[in-house]
């Protein structure tokens, strides 16, 4: 206590101690011009209103952005191919055996020498066609085909120099890649028929041509913003593989013989002519254009690409459906909300039944996974049609089994309904069963009204795994769990 005392003390004797110090008082200062200080100075980073503007070199900026992209880029390609070279391996792999089977079923259909199989394997080709000239104009016409990143679309296409140099690497992209895939997808699918090669190029030309018109005429349109020539132009192809499908359909099931016209031969040229005069007037005309694209409509299509390609990374072919749908839906911009009916496990049932009449798309689907195995049938491939014919049908009833993917991999969403795991998935999936036992019953002339229910059979297991999610490596593999002993251990 003595020596608080004294310390107190002596920090009492210091002069001031008692005295603190007043806060500054504030006083508002005079309103003055703030750019007073800077009336003498020149500002000559704007151009005055008379002066000529320079020209952006876009080839330049172009070169720019790919090296501050380059020079910010964490891995070389090196790496990047040491890191992958299990998926590559993969890729030869799947390839060689792609190649096999194409080998192996050219020689299998070519050993067939009947009416039916000549006539199938003639209508194979035209089929192919018709729907690779289908899918080519509805896939440019939903991602543009001319598109571009969220980020190009801020920082490049809103700034004042020209989208041509720009663009034109994208519409040249897509001319080209359209040409391949298409012309590989029909040499593939002519080669399995068992076509001569003379044919096979000639058709391979046919598509190839065909979808790259396709493509520039949709960029075309895009540029005008517009869609619905397209739409018609596409349900006219639809049309004819529709049309061509079922003359297989019709020889495979010896309701129909056909005898090739004159001008059979000369088909494929004729169509590969038309084609590159379409890729060569559309092109250019788009070409001409690319000022006049919205940049609105190229960042959605490129959103919607990123969007696509995590999806197609996890295989998730649900979530990419559900993507495109909810595109289309923002097109739509509203729809008329529905009642549903039912109680219990019902009204899951009767809500899956309204999603399927609102977006009936899937149904296409089905439908087209039933002309397979009469496919088959028709160019002599009867023992590769269950497997080919339960593949289709998995691809097809993947679109239908959305409701089972969204409960499946969202829990929390799924236990706010009063019923078990079980009971939600059995009720998700039976209009999708009902789908599966409709197709069997459609098939069923194809295989002797046997192997098309086991075809239906088969295709259930991977269609309703593929949308459930992964498996639980945690949960037992066979059987059920020991119970839990209750009697006190002697």
């Amino acid at each position: 206590m003595a020596k608080g005392r004294r310390r107190a003390h002596r920090i009492g004797d210091k002069p001031g101690a008692d005295e603190r110090a007043a806060p500054p008082i504030w006083r508002p200062q005079p309103a003055g011009d703030p750019y007073a200080a800077y009336a003498d100075r020149v500002w000559d980073f704007a151009p005055s209103p008379g002066a000529p503007v320079a020209a952006v070199n876009e080839a330049g900026l172009r070169s720019l952005v790919q090296e501050w992209r380059r020079g910010r880029a964490t891995r070389t390609l090196g790496q990047v191919i040491s890191d992958t070279y299990i998926a590559i391996l993969s890729v030869l792999m799947i390839g060689a055996m792609a190649v096999n089977v194409l080998i192996n079923s050219q020689a299998t259909s070519a050993a067939c020498d009947t009416a039916a199989c000549l006539n199938g394997r003639m209508l194979v080709p035209w089929g192919m066609y018709f729907a690779l000239g289908a899918l080519a104009l509805s896939l440019a016409r939903i991602f543009g085909p001319v598109l571009a990143s969220s980020a190009e679309g801020f920082w490049l296409l809103l700034a004042p120099v020209r989208r041509a140099p720009f663009l034109r690497g994208r519409l040249w992209a897509a001319l080209g890649l359209g040409w391949v895939v298409a012309a590989v997808a029909m040499a593939a699918v002519a080669g399995v028929a068992g076509e001569p090669p003379a044919v096979i190029a000639a058709w391979s030309l046919a598509a190839g041509f065909t979808a790259s018109g396709a493509v520039a005429w949709a960029a075309l349109e895009q540029s005008h913003e517009r869609s619905g020539r397209a739409r018609v132009v596409q349900a006219l192809f639809a049309a004819g593989a529709v049309g061509a499908f079922g003359l297989m359909v019709g020889v495979a099931g010896g309701w129909l013989t056909l005898a090739p016209p004159p001008w059979h031969g000369a088909a494929p040229w004729a169509f590969a002519g038309l084609g590159i005069a379409a890729t060569v007037g559309a092109a250019l005309a788009a070409r001409r254009r690319l000022e006049e694209f919205h940049s609105l409509r190229l960042t959605s299509g490129g959103s919607l690409v990123s969007g696509l390609q995590g999806a197609m990374f996890g295989l998730d072919l649900g979530l990419m459906r559900d993507i495109l749908v909810d595109r289309k839906a923002i097109e739509r911009g509203h729809v008329r909300p529905t009642r549903g009916r039912g109680a219990g496990v019902a009204a899951l049932v009767w809500r899956d039944a309204q999603r399927l009449l609102r977006f009936p798309q899937p149904l296409l689907g089905v439908a087209a996974a039933v002309l397979a195995p009469y496919a088959c049938e028709a160019v002599g491939l009867s023992l590769m049609a269950p497997w080919l014919s339960a593949l289709a049908l998995m691809l097809a009833l993947i679109p239908t089994l959305g409701a089972l993917r969204v409960l499946s991999r969202t829990r929390g969403l799924a236990r706010t309904f009063p019923f078990s795991t079980g009971q939600i998935r059995t009720a998700l999936f039976v209009v999708p069963g009902i789908l599966a036992f409709l197709w069997a019953l459609l098939v069923a002339p194809a295989f002797a009204g046997v192997v098309g229910e086991w075809g239906g059979v088969w295709c259930r297991p991977p269609a309703s795994r593929w949308p459930a999610g992964p498996p639980a490596c945690s949960a037992p593999c066979a059987g059920r769990r020991p119970r839990a002993s209750t009697s006190a251990s002697p």
